[in-house]
């Protein structure tokens, strides 16, 4: 059954720098080297359900800590959509597939992948199969310390790393290397380009399919989404853009808000472009113009492509096949045209109907202003006339001809006014049928318009079929047209040859048939070479099981062997003997237990590593001798007990549980460097894996001094090494004095061969040579040494700087250790504060606990804490800084706070302060204590209360030191004045 989903089982700042020089270690090159070859690319893989099914591009990533095959969406993907299971998978491909298909079985799921090209199959097959080959003989190495322990991504670069890496590949038998050389596929190097972390910017990576997205993990993809959002994701998601229009030319520019420089780089120059501005008198900020992003279109611009329906990258398309085929049929080409035309005389049809609409509106509003005129007038002449005056009365001297000659004449107005009232009348009339009509006639204009915009709309959908089926037919006619060219030189190169050549449907024919067969051949090759490689694998995890079995059973015989021997012991203590002369079989088995109780694994006599069931080492996983030989035997029977212990709280549940965290977070940033976060600030405060340490560290390392290896060349260790090696230096004798009594205790320091002494005296001789004010101080080498533990001489170097420079304040280190006096009373007053019980304790039998803590914030703990303890504390101390000393120290007050309290006596106080941190072997009880149990605990409080004992310790040094003056110079006349006579003489 196929994978129907993208399972669901669901990690760039700086590159690492590889700096040639003779300190370099080789686990820093082959790590550049696994690096640099990291197997990943783009595959498509079938998944999805119903008509979602098909192929989707997905960047496969191969882990080797679990021999996994990660796929995520993108390269930038932070949480994979799953994984598949190469150690124990089968490969395999059918040559009549698609090209370069093939497929991965594993436990219950079948995955179908698709390669760019059958070479880029074979690669990733190749690739695959060597890859489950060496997992495979690397888990068939009995050197583990278990069985599901995973390969290390990043080889450690430590002296734990070399010293630890036992995951060495079995040697085989050379005829079985040779069987497995004749039987590999011939392959590209590299891929063809397709594979590697180059190929994320492939055509793959710009692949814009709807369809790639999955529904069973549509929450991991969101989330992936989302870590783009989150602060430290890369500067382009923190940007703000900014669109401003200039009106005078009509363009639009493009402004970006730029991160302002941090505080403790100078600032940079300005772009040219950059104006900078002020919020009031406490934000600023830089807008620069941004070229690279496209610009965004006007709203004009928007409008104007949308007016007609289609916008200008429809009608781009739809000239494109007119400009792409210049060499098409010209009927087609004549057909186009014509659509074309149709539509720009539709287009000029709709521009008339617009002016003559236009123009009518334009009469109906003469019109309208004309009624006005005319209703006007109507008004006017319906105005009564005046009242004709009296007539005189008549005068028989006067003439009355003029009288009856003005009667007539205002008569005669009379009637004319009225004809011309009826014509304005009707005049009236017709204007407001007219009226009507065009108003009518107006109503039909714009049903047609519409009718006409609805027949443009469907014309120019028609025209886009149209012109989408003539583009097929043109890639139809242009691949007939190269069958029949193709086929045409076929048969002229057949008719050229002889005439008892076969003919070309044989020929092809053939052809195909030795294609098939070079195909098989390579699958009949891979097929042999997985068949081989399976039947190892068959036999190796047989074998694995029969060894497994071997040691359940010399386990269980050892535990049967146990079980005797403390019955024996508790019949022992209830029987005990009389008489002490006596002598007894019990006390000859109890002495016997003894001597093998004491007994630690040593390399010597070492018997076969599965079979052995002694959980003790001589050293432990740091270097560090588990029971010391020069201790009496009771001491050293504690230790053994210690050593047990802490072996048994390594394999708890809880343990486990924060091992598997770390290899989810890890997998999770494959795709990207770590990043500061409330999920590693919480991981790391649970202790750092012992195979993850050295890359974590590295990187912790890294951000504190970032801000100091920008500033300088990428060889200044190499340089101080140089100039330490030309000039005397004054601190060399106490370095040389105190290499071999650092850690005595641990192989990598125990003698003047050890790997860790010449390491430790080129870090210590380079940091004096770059703080000549301090040189030296005791317990440098100290943090130099546990550094070198999991780091590489550069790295230790940059790391004793971090706690110098860094995390330490000023004269920490120097000859009056100003800075370390503070903090014991800094120290002090915390402990009134987070533990007042005990505080009034030592103060009640006046024990000062600052003679044993002042060594703790010195040294970090280093032979204060048994070492499991110790790492876990500098895995919290290089992320977070000094706050975690006074964290760690207070919760070891408070880890044996009742014990303390019971004691009445300040020896017996005294005596216990000296060892009780190394009868403290819960790390996770010590951890919670630490981390919750003294919350709150601000680190603004810490340095307030540094600030201000600084001042009082430096009035109290400035008085010791007016004392010591006063006193010298009363000594120097006091002697002047003073005969010395010596016993001798008095005797006489």
């Amino acid at each position: 059954m196929h994978e129907e989903e993208d399972g669901s089982d669901a990690q760039s700042c700086t590159a690492p720098r590889i700096v040639a020089s003779r300190s370099m270690d080789v686990a820093e090159v082959d790590g550049a080297k696994e690096q640099a070859s990291k197997l990943c690319g783009y595959l498509n893989k079938l998944s999805g359900k119903g008509p979602l099914r098909g192929y989707k591009p997905r960047w496969f990533v191969y882990d080797p800590r679990k021999c996994y095959l990660y796929y995520f969406k993108t390269p930038q993907d932070a949480l994979p959509l799953g994984h598949i299971e190469i150690g124990d998978a089968c490969f395999s491909y059918d040559v009549e597939a698609e090209e370069g298909q093939f497929e991965i079985r594993t436990a219950g799921k079948e995955f179908l992948l698709k390669a760019p090209s059958r070479q880029v199959m074979h690669y990733w097959l190749q690739q695959l199969q060597q890859k489950r080959w060496e997992y495979s003989n690397t888990r068939g190495s009995g050197q583990r310390d278990s069985w599901s322990s995973p390969t290390l991504a990043y080889p450690h670069s430590g002296l734990v790393g070399k010293d630890n890496d036992a995951l060495v590949l079995e040697k085989l038998s050379d005829s079985m290397e040779k069987v497995r050389s004749d039987f590999a596929m011939e392959t590209e190097t590299d891929g063809g380009g397709m594979v590697g972390i180059q190929s994320a910017r492939g055509p793959s990576a710009t692949s814009t399919n709807p369809l790639n997205f999955s529904l069973k993990n549509f929450g991991t993809e969101l989330r992936n989404s989302m870590s783009y959002l989150r602060q430290g994701r890369g500067g382009e998601s923190r940007r703000s853009v900014f669109y401003t229009s200039n009106t005078s030319n009509s363009s639009t520019e493009e402004w970006e808000l730029v991160d302002a420089p941090p505080k403790d780089f100078p600032e940079q120059k300005h772009h040219p472009d950059t104006h900078r501005h002020s919020v009031g008198s406490t934000f600023t900020f830089d807008f620069v113009r941004n070229s690279s992003r496209p610009k965004k279109p006007l709203l004009r611009d928007m409008m104007a492509t949308g007016r007609f329906g289609r916008n200008a990258e429809t009608r781009s398309a739809e000239s494109s096949p007119v400009e792409c085929h210049d060499s098409k049929p010209l009927e087609m080409q004549l057909r186009l045209q014509s659509q074309q035309e149709q539509l720009s005389h539709m287009q000029q049809e709709q521009a008339k109907l617009r002016e003559e609409l236009a123009s009518q509106k334009e009469l109906v509003r003469l019109l309208q202003q004309t009624l006005r005129t005319s209703q006007c007038d109507r008004q006017a002449v319906r105005r009564p006339a005046p009242a004709p005056a009296p007539a005189p009365a008549p005068d028989s001297s006067a003439d009355p001809a003029p009288d009856s000659s003005a009667d007539s004449d205002q008569n005669q107005v009379l009637v004319v006014t009225q004809e011309d009232f009826a014509q304005l009348e009707a005049m009236l009339q017709d204007r407001d049928e007219q009226v009507q009509s065009l108003c009518g006639h107006m109503e039909r204009l714009a049903l047609e318009k519409e009718s006409l915009q609805q027949e443009l709309k469907g014309l120019k959908i028609k025209v886009g079929e149209i012109n989408d089926q003539l583009g097929m037919l043109m890639e139809t006619i242009q691949a007939k047209d190269e069958v029949i060219i193709k086929l045409s030189q076929q048969n002229l190169d057949q008719s050229s040859n002889d005439p008892g050549s076969p003919p070309p449907s044989n020929q092809q024919e053939l052809d195909i048939l030795k294609d098939s067969l070079q195909g098989y051949k390579t699958q009949n090759k891979f097929l042999n070479k997985e068949i081989l490689e399976l039947t190892v694998l068959r036999r190796n995890a047989e074998s694995r099981e029969k060894a497994l079995e071997a040691k359940y059973t010399a386990l269980e015989a050892k535990l049967c062997q146990v079980e005797s021997k403390y019955l024996v012991l508790l019949q022992e203590v209830k029987n005990p003997v009389c008489s002490s002369s006596e002598q007894s079989p019990a006390s000859e088995v109890i002495s016997r237990l003894l001597e093998d109780a004491l007994q630690a694994e040593s390399p010597d006599h070492q018997e076969h590593p599965i079979f052995k069931p002694n959980t003790v080492s001589e050293y432990d996983v740091f270097g560090f001798k588990t029971v010391p030989e020069e201790e009496e035997e009771e001491e050293k029977l504690v230790a053994k007990v210690r050593a047990l212990e802490l072996k048994s709280l390594s394999m708890t549940n809880q343990e486990v549980s924060v091992g598997v965290k770390w290899e989810n977070y890890l997998a999770s940033t494959m795709n990207r460097d770590l990043v500061r976060s409330p999920e590693l600030k919480a991981l790391i405060r649970c202790g750092v894996p012992h195979e993850h340490r050295s890359q974590v560290w590295r990187w912790c390392v890294s951000i504190h001094v970032k801000k100091f290896r920008d500033h300088l060349t990428p060889d200044y260790y190499e340089t101080l090494l140089n100039v330490a090696q030309d000039k005397p230096n004054p601190a060399s004798k106490q370095i040389e004095l105190d290499l071999l009594r650092t850690l005595p205790n641990n192989k990598h320091y125990a003698s003047p061969s050890a790997a860790g002494i010449q390491k430790l005296r080129n870090v210590l001789m380079a940091f004096s040579w770059r703080n000549p004010d301090i040189g030296y101080c005791q317990g440098l080498n100290r943090l130099a040494a546990i550094a070198l533990l999991y780091l590489d001489q550069e790295d230790a170097f940059w790391s004793l700087i971090a706690i110098v420079e860094v995390f330490m304040p000023r004269d920490y280190y120097t000859k009056t250790l100003l800075g370390s006096q503070v903090d014991q009373r800094v120290f002090k007053d915390l402990m009134s504060e987070k533990l007042p019980r005990l505080h009034a304790h030592f103060e009640q039998y006046k024990v000062d606990f600052s003679l044993i803590t002042f060594n703790w914030f010195l040294v970090v703990f280093v032979d204060s804490v048994v070492s499991d303890i110790l790492f876990k504390i500098w895995d919290a101390f290089l992320y977070e800084g000094p706050k975690i000393i006074f964290r760690f120290a207070l919760a070891l007050f408070k880890y044996k706070e009742e014990e303390f309290l019971k004691l009445q006596d300040s020896t017996a106080i005294f005596k216990y302060l000296r060892y009780f941190t190394r009868t403290i072997l819960d790390s996770r009880k010590l951890m919670n204590i630490a981390f919750v149990d003294m919350n709150p605990f601000p680190m603004r409080q810490i340095q307030n209360r540094r600030s201000f004992h600084l001042e009082k310790v430096r009035l109290e040094l400035t008085e010791l030191e007016a004392i010591r003056q006063t006193f010298l110079r009363e000594r120097e006349t006091t002697q002047d004045g003073r005969t010395f006579v010596s016993d001798d003489e008095e005797d006489n």
